[in-house]
C-alpha cells in the first residue's frame, strides 16, 4: 500500500515521542540553534531549576542580533548588548554549547550559518528562538520559531508540546519573468494568501518554479512563511538538496551521505500525497513587488498602483487606511518613483552570496544616488569571505555603499543600524511593522536585493527590468 503522507507528516511522525493528555505532541527536537537574545532567559530558567542541557551536541550557537556590524571592538558601545554577548558567552561554556562568536570565521546570521555548515538537513526536526526558522524548511525539514521559554525546554529536554498543523500545498509553475526573484514569488503568495492566511498550517512549497530554485532562493521563499501566519514552509528535498549539503562540514561523508541521501530524498511527499488545501498560482503573473504597508501582505506588483481602500473586504479596511496614513501615501498612486532615503541588503531573508552577486550586477557601474544612505550586510563571515574574493565589495562601495561586518543589522535594529525619524527605506529583509527598523516612525519597502539596488541608483522605487533591457 502506497503512503500517502505529506514530508510533513512523515517527518512529524518519525519525531513523535507522545502523545500528551493534552491532546499536543510530544515532538523530538533534532538541531537546536540558539542566538544571544532569546537564549539569556532560558538558561537562566535551567539554573534555577538545576538542570543542564540534556544534549549540548544538538545545540548551535551565534550571535547576529545584536552585534555592530561596523565597530565590533569589545566592550560594545551599548552597554545591553555587551550584557547579552557577556551572557552567551558564559551560557555556552558553563553548559557545553558550541559557539560560533565574532572571532569565529563561522560566525553570522543564525539562519545563515545553519545550512552553509551542513547542520540543516532533510528529515531533521530544527527549532530556535527565531520567527524565521521556517528558513531551514527549504531543505524538506520542520523547522519552527519558539519562544524563551520553549528554548529553555528543549535545552532541558530536547522536546517540545505542539499541535499537529494542518498541511497546504502552495504550488508555483510556469517561467518567472526577467527580474523576479524568489523574494518576489513569496511576496506575491503572501499577499494572495494573505498575513493570517497560515495560521493553523504547514505550507508546502511546490511546483516547476521552486523546482528549479537553488537552495538559497528557496530559503528565501520558506524564511517569510511566518510572514504568511503559517507555523512553518518547506520544500521537497531533490538533487538540488544533496548537491548543496555535499562537503558540508557537519554533513555526513562517503558511504554514510550516500546512504543518507537516499534516505533524504525517500521522504518527498509522494504524487498521491494528502493536503488539507491545494492552491496553485501562475509563474506569469508574479512580477517584482514592492510593499507599500505596514505589514508584508501589503504590496503590490512595481508597475501597479496602490488598491483602493474599498477592494478589500470590510474587516480589512480599518488597517489598509491606517497603513496608508502611516505611510503618507495615497490610495490608486504608482508604487514606482516613491522617493526613498535608504537602502538595505541583508537579513535572514536575503544576505547570501547569490543575493550579493545579483544585486552586485545591478550596481556595476553605477552611483548610489546623493539622496540615499546605502549599506550591504553579508549574512555571514563566510559570504562575506567569498564576495570579496569575487569583488563584489569593491563594486559596492565604488558605489556608494557601505560594506559591513556579518549580522542582522538593520532587518531589526537591535544594534547601531537603525532608520532616523521618518525616512525610508528600501529593505531586503522580511518586515515592514512600525518600528521594526529602530525609529517608531519610520517607513519600511521590502523588495528583493536587486530591487533595493535599483531604488539605491535612482533613490526611488524603480522596475530593476529597467537595469535588464
Amino acid at each position: 500500500m502506497s503512503d500517502t503522507r505529506n514530508l510533513f507528516n512523515k517527518v512529524w511522525d518519525l519525531h513523535t515521542v507522545g502523545t500528551l493528555p493534552s491532546g499536543q505532541t510530544q515532538l523530538f527536537i533534532g538541531q537546536h540553534l540558539i542566538h544571544e537574545v532569546t537564549s539569556p532567559q532560558a538558561f537562566e530558567m535551567l539554573r534555577d531549576r538545576k538542570l543542564k542541557v540534556m544534549f549540548p551536541e544538538r545545540t548551535l550557537a551565534t550571535v547576529d542580533h545584536i552585534i555592530p556590524t561596523d565597530n565590533q571592538a569589545r566592550p560594545f558601545l551599548d552597554v545591553l548588548a555587551e550584557e547579552m554577548m557577556s551572557a552567551i558567552e558564559k551560557n555556552c561554556r558553563e553548559f557545553g554549547v558550541t559557539l560560533l562568536n565574532i572571532d569565529d570565521k563561522r560566525q553570522g546570521i543564525v539562519h545563515v550559518v545553519g545550512p552553509e555548515q551542513g547542520l540543516t538537513q532533510p528529515g531533521i526536526t530544527l527549532a530556535c528562538g527565531d520567527s524565521h526558522t521556517s528558513t531551514h524548511g527549504a531543505f524538506g525539514c520542520i523547522a519552527f520559531g519558539i519562544g524563551t521559554s520553549q528554548v529553555a525546554h528543549v535545552l532541558a529536554t530536547q522536546t517540545l508540546a505542539m499541535n499537529r498543523p494542518k498541511v497546504r500545498r502552495i504550488e508555483v509553475n510556469g517561467t518567472l519573468g526577467t527580474g523576479v526573484y524568489a523574494k518576489d514569488v513569496v511576496l506575491y503568495i503572501i499577499q494572495k494568501l494573505g498575513v493570517e492566511g497560515g495560521v493553523g498550517y504547514a505550507y508546502e512549497f511546490a511546483g516547476d518554479v521552486f523546482d528549479r530554485m537553488s537552495m538559497e532562493e528557496r530559503m528565501t521563499v520558506c524564511n517569510m512563511s511566518i510572514e504568511g501566519g503559517a507555523r512553518c514552509g518547506y520544500i521537497n528535498p531533490d538533487q538540488t538538496t544533496v548537491d548543496y549539503l555535499r562537503g558540508r562540514p557537519l554533513s555526513p561523508t562517503g558511504a554514510a551521505f550516500d546512504a543518507a541521501a537516499k534516505w533524504w530524498l525517500s521522504l518527498a511527499s509522494a504524487p498521491g500525497a494528502q493536503y488539507d488545501d491545494v492552491v496553485k498560482y501562475n509563474a506569469a503573473d508574479i512580477e517584482p513587488t514592492v510593499t507599500w504597508g505596514i505589514n508584508p501582505g501589503q504590496s503590490v506588483g512595481v508597475s501597479e498602483k496602490l488598491p483602493t481602500v474599498a477592494s478589500f473586504p470590510a474587516r480589512d479596511q480599518v488597517g489598509v487606511r491606517e497603513a496608508l496614513d502611516f505611510m503618507e501615501l495615497k490610495e490608486g498612486q504608482p508604487i514606482a518613483g516613491l522617493k526613498i532615503d535608504v537602502a538595505f541588503i541583508g537579513s535572514c531573508t536575503n544576505s547570501r552570496i547569490s543575493d550579493l552577486r545579483e544585486a552586485a550586477s545591478i550596481v556595476k557601474g553605477h552611483k548610489v544616488s546623493s539622496a540615499v544612505r546605502a549599506l550591504v550586510v553579508p549574512g555571514s563571515q563566510l559570504v562575506r569571505e567569498q564576495a570579496e574574493k569575487e569583488g563584489l565589495n569593491k563594486i559596492f562601495e565604488e558605489a556608494g555603499f557601505e560594506w559591513r561586518e556579518a549580522g542582522c543589522s538593520m532587518c531589526l535594529a537591535m544594534n547601531p543600524d537603525k532608520l532616523k525619524g521618518r525616512e525610508v527605506c528600501a529593505s531586503s529583509s522580511n518586515r515592514n511593522f512600525k518600528g521594526r527598523q529602530g525609529s517608531p516612525t519610520g517607513r519600511t519597502l521590502l523588495m528583493s536585493p536587486a530591487m533595493v539596488a535599483a531604488a539605491a541608483i535612482r533613490g526611488a522605487v524603480t522596475d530593476v527590468r529597467q537595469f535588464k533591457a
